[in-house]
């Protein structure tokens, strides 16, 4: 799978569909089969690792960019 490439997150949103519809029935539970918790399981799986993916990249380029100045002036407030 490519880096690039977009999320599949239909097995996310199916979940969370079946989750609101449950309790919009008042239903004590829902069912999935394997094939759909284990489409649910990676599609989770995928996605957590591409946000831990873009969390690292994220901190490596903040880091590059620790020499910043910033300056911050301050005064007693008088000029009101």
């Amino acid at each position: 799978m490519s880096i690039n490439e977009p999320l599949n997150t239909s097995a996310i949103q199916n979940f969370i569909q079946q989750v609101k519809s449950a309790e919009g029935s008042n239903a004590p539970e829902i069912r999935l089969s394997i094939a759909q918790a284990k489409n649910l399981a990676f599609t989770l799986g995928i996605t957590m690792s591409r946000l831990h993916g873009d969390l690292e990249k994220f901190v490596k380029e903040s880091k590059s960019t620790d020499n910043e100045v910033i300056e911050v002036n301050m005064d007693v407030g008088g000029k009101w």
